[in-house]
């Protein structure tokens, strides 16, 4: 019960993230780094609150400086070939996306689809962005909404 509150939430806030078109590159990265680090500091610990703030602070800082590099060209390309790649990929083939303005590039890496306890078709995946040579790589979860595009419920 409290797991499902707890990505509840998550959902929430990561829905209000992702309508604030105000925020800057930086700013959304920071604070969708922030959510992810407090997930995963969650997982990882059990709950703590130490791993949740230690999670929280660092996958701000990483979010930050990735959100800082990758241009809206970058987060469109990344986008398109991200939903792509969840709705038609075969599991475990890559998709890969490259602007060559910018030079950043990444891929994705689907695995099979399945059905979750709410009726929705979910992939895990593995991600990787590059940005200024540096790769960062992320692994999640996305799960189908009604109006076909793909959610990620948690990284």
């Amino acid at each position: 019960m409290q797991n499902s509150i707890f990505f509840a939430k998550f959902t929430l806030i990561l829905a209000l993230i992702f309508s604030l078109a105000s925020c800057t590159k930086e700013e959304s990265g920071t604070l969708l780094g922030a959510v992810g680090g407090a997930l995963l500091g969650s997982a990882i610990t059990g709950d703590s609150a130490v791993g949740v703030a230690v999670g929280t602070l660092a996958g701000a800082y990483i979010g930050r400086d990735i959100g800082k590099k990758l241009e809206e060209a970058d987060q469109q390309k990344m986008y398109q070939t991200t939903q792509g790649a969840l709705e038609t990929g075969v599991s475990g083939t890559t998709s890969q996306w490259y602007n060559p303005d910018s030079g950043n590039g990444g891929s994705i890496t689907p695995q099979p689809s399945y059905e979750n306890t709410d009726g929705q078709y979910c992939r895990e995946y593995q991600q990787t962005v590059t940005i200024g040579g540096e790769p960062e790589t992320a692994y999640g979860t996305a799960c189908r909404q009604p109006d076909g595009s793909w959610k990620i419920i948690n990284s």
